[in-house]
């Protein structure tokens, strides 16, 4: 018994929790796989310092077949007890939706089972008593519902594989499984909740390729409402159905793939030479099409009736929280017209308004991912907020008696607020310090080349933001004027630079002016910034807003994002419907005060249907709002009024981020700091301790720096040029700092080297000026003696034999050191 508790975890697993689980009949190497992390660990970030948690890891998962986890076990070493484990594998195993958890310290196991019909079942078994495989799937497939013979074929149709090794994350697992499940069992209206960058249409693909190659569903409709959402889906993620996928349209038209190869898209929809009316190629299987282009208002734009009622077995709606949630919508006749098709809805944001509803739809989701969860396992950016709040807006315009707007019209005498500026009223000045704003942030930044998105209240708004960005940055646009572009629905420039904005490899463009184009759908993964510089009345649109900027590229380092709040947007932080906690990772200067802003007055607004989607006029200084979805496209028009000379301020920021706990913080990056250093070190004297017997210093530097703390970013933001030793010193333990400088002198001051010969001296004093000048904190290291000047005073064998040999020299070098932080010490 002493020698078995005398084990670590990791023998207890090889002798004993292994060799169990084969006896029960499982296939090591296709069924059983140890040490699984299945998250990626959340991005942990302050100031510019940026680490990852720990990934979430269970020692062993079992799998039915490939993707498809049916037990979770955590294993203990024999100290513990054989029960100590259980807790966390149930959390493992909720996250990994398998009903079977045990707990194991080689003795025997806990049996978790969640597949009981009367209810959770805990049951201590012995070595001998592991389930076999076939025992665990009759239990599986009970708690799924998947008892039927017809349904557990079609759930256990297989993955694709293209050989890569690739495989699903664990959440899309649970989404493809939770579909497949449901369409098995005969439920014809499914909808699937993930986070924006979370992968929904590698997600579809693999949903309708298993639904395909089980035979259960031969012909198939992924509808979408932005045609770059139709290509790129069909030359990537959709790529492996070859020949039997068409696109519904009668434009041909060349895209790159990913990989940089080009092909034909291959077309469904083809003009009869006689009539030109359009015709539906029938022999297909796979169709990929825009709502656009198969319906319309006029009855001959209604292409889809072509196509019987029973054509499709099975139509995936991509953004369903779009068109099809609107029962009065034009795209709901399609929906309705295939309603015998088993139809799956893919949302970030499930719509759930008075005047549109998915749920009320397809019903509850069978599987959601959320922004939480996303950043929370460290697959999405977490962000900072940072919240501007201009005089205007919050106290509020009132023209002067008699003021006329810039065409020499008098000015309506009300109070003007933030409902108004730049929907009905525009004061220019406004725009230039939102945009002044904005080109300080990228500059203190430090990458003017951050791929940002500015929102704004219309095209026209959008147009004149342009502009403002464009005097801002005269510089940039000087060496290419694709800096900064507007990208609207009307603007075909801007549009067609939209593919470069979103492609990693592409500079430009960079800063964006928008109104809702970019709002959703668009896959902009280097976004660095988001700037709200309009409303955003709904829930809805607020998480795809933050969206364009949570998907993580580490080519090109981007592993969180920046989102620039003016108008009071990111107060759905506050709605218990918000489920994504942003984080700071920026503090104002040194010196400068966070007050807390006061939050500008909406005024008395009376809510109307769809205010986030409307949709913007072509024409100049209008707004037109309207109901894109509903079939009464009625419209209201407004003209805009401008005015000039009307001085404009920042009232107050703050930058804030909810901690784990949900608690808001305003934290700076000195008291991140000095927290998470004084969890490393517990007093001064524990880390006096570790500096003095370490041999190499920069192993200190290092190992923080692994764990996020980034000590020459810190020595930046306390605006100290500081040796790592001194920052630690004063950042955790409030000690007055010294300067290197500083301590040279005093070292010199001391004369404590009066035994060492002139040459030996001359060494010790040369090397005492790469401490105080570059910074060396490993002055024993014989790297630096090859570096000028200390190289000038002879190789390092000769250097060494200054002070007796090598040894010798390293001791001295080690006495240098103390002597340079004996100040401390003492």
């Amino acid at each position: 018994m002493m020698e078995k508790k005398s084990l670590s975890e990791r023998d207890i697993c090889t002798k004993f929790i292994t060799p169990a689980i084969e006896s029960a009949g499982w296939d090591m190497a296709r069924q059983v796989f140890e040490e699984v992390s299945f998250t990626a660990g959340r991005i942990q970030v302050r100031g510019r310092l940026v680490a990852r948690g720990r990934a979430k890891r269970a020692d062993y998962v079992l799998y039915h077949q490939p993707n498809v986890p049916i037990a979770v076990i955590e294993a203990k070493d024999n100290k513990h007890s054989i029960g100590a484990g259980l807790q966390q594998a149930i959390g493992y195993g909720e996250a990994l939706n398998v009903p079977f958890v045990f707990s194991s310290n080689g003795d025997g196991f806990v049996m978790h089972d969640r597949s009981d019909p009367d209810g959770v079942k805990e049951t201590e078994l012995t070595l001998g008593e592991f389930p076999s495989p076939e025992a665990l799937w009759v239990a599986y497939r009970r708690w799924a519902g998947l008892e039927a013979p017809e349904a557990a074929e079609t759930f256990t149709a297989d993955y694709y594989e293209d050989g890569s090794g690739k495989t699903p994350r664990y959440y899309q697992v649970n989404a493809i499984n939770a579909a497949t499940a449901a369409i098995a069992k005969g439920q014809d209206r499914v909808l699937l909740v993930m986070a924006t960058g979370t992968g929904k249409t590698f997600t579809a693909f693999q949903i309708i390729w298993r639904l395909w190659k089980s035979g259960r569903k031969k012909r198939i409709l992924f509808l979408a409402d932005r045609n770059i959402l139709v290509d790129q889906t069909m030359v990537n993620d959709f790529r492996p159905f070859g020949g039997a996928m068409a696109k519904l349209s009668t434009r041909s038209k060349t895209i790159e793939r990913d990989d940089g190869s080009t092909v034909d898209l291959p077309l469904g929809v083809s003009k009869d030479s006689k009539t030109k009316k359009r015709l539906i190629d029938t022999s297909y299987e796979i169709y990929l099409g825009l709502y656009q282009a198969i319906t319309g208002d006029e009855e001959h734009k209604k292409l889809y009736r072509e196509l019987s009622p029973d054509f499709f077995d099975l139509i995936v709606i991509d953004e369903c929280h779009r068109g099809s949630a609107a029962e009065d919508s034009a795209w709901r006749e399609i929906l309705e017209h295939f309603s015998s098709a088993s139809q799956i809805g893919l949302t970030a944001t499930p719509k759930e308004t008075e005047y549109a509803s998915n749920i009320e739809y397809f019903g509850e989701p069978v599987y959601s991912y959320t922004l939480k969860q996303g950043i929370d396992d460290g697959f999405l950016a977490p962000y900072k907020v940072i919240k501007l709040h201009i005089d205007r807006d919050v106290e509020g315009y009132r023209p002067e008696k008699g003021a006329l707007d810039r065409g020499g019209k008098a000015i309506d005498d009300r109070i003007y607020n933030a409902k108004d500026f730049d929907r009905t009223l525009v004061i220019d000045e406004r725009t230039k310090l939102v945009a002044r704003k904005i080109t300080q942030f990228l500059k203190e930044s430090g990458d003017r080349y951050a791929k940002s998105i500015i929102f704004c209240v219309d095209e026209e708004h959008a147009d004149r933001m342009r502009r403002a960005l464009v005097n801002e940055n005269a510089d940039l646009m000087a060496q290419d004027t694709r800096y900064v572009m507007r990208i609207t629905g009307s603007d075909k420039d801007g549009k067609d630079q939209l593919d470069n904005f979103i492609d990693p490899e592409s500079r430009y463009p960079v800063l964006v002016t928008t109104s809702r184009l970019l709002s959703t759908g668009v896959d902009a993964q280097t976004c660095r910034l988001i700037v709200l510089d309009r409303e955003v009345g709904s829930m809805t649109e607020f998480k795809q807003i933050v969206g364009r900027g949570t998907r993580v590229h580490a080519d090109t380092d981007k592993f969180y994002f920046t989102l620039m709040d003016f108008r009071g947007a990111t107060s759905h932080f506050a709605d218990p419907d918000f489920d994504g906690d942003p984080v700071q990772i920026y503090e104002p200067k040194p010196g400068g005060p966070i007050e807390p802003p006061v939050e500008p007055s909406l005024g008395d607004v009376t809510p109307r249907p769809y205010t986030t989607d409307d949709v913007n006029d072509e024409t100049s200084g209008e707004t037109v709002i309207h109901d894109p979805f509903s079939k009464d496209k009625g419209s209201t028009r407004r003209e805009k009024v401008y005015v000039d000379g009307v001085e404009v301020a920042i009232l107050a920021e703050r930058v804030e981020y909810l901690d784990a706990k949900g608690k808001l913080v305003t934290e700076s990056l000195k008291d991140f700091s000095r927290r998470r250093l004084r969890k490393h070190f517990s007093d001064l004297d524990a880390f006096l301790r570790r500096w003095t017997a370490a041999e190499k210093k920069q192993a200190i530097v290092d190992e923080l720096a692994a764990e996020g703390l980034r000590l020459d970013i810190i020595a930046e933001d306390v605006d100290k040029d500081l040796d790592p030793f001194d920052l630690i010193c004063h950042i955790a333990f409030d000690q007055p700092p010294l300067t290197r400088k500083e301590r040279a002198a005093n070292v010199r001051k001391r004369d404590v080297f009066t035994r060492y010969g002139d040459e030996a001296r001359a060494v010790l004093n040369a090397l005492l000026d790469k401490y105080a000048d570059d910074g060396v904190l490993d002055l024993g290291d014989p790297k630096v003696l090859q570096i000028a000047p200390l190289s000038s005073l002879g190789t390092p064998i000769q250097i060494a034999r200054l002070f007796g040999g090598q040894e010798h020299f390293k001791s001295a070098a080690s006495e240098l050191q103390n002597a340079i932080y004996g100040d401390a010490a003492s």
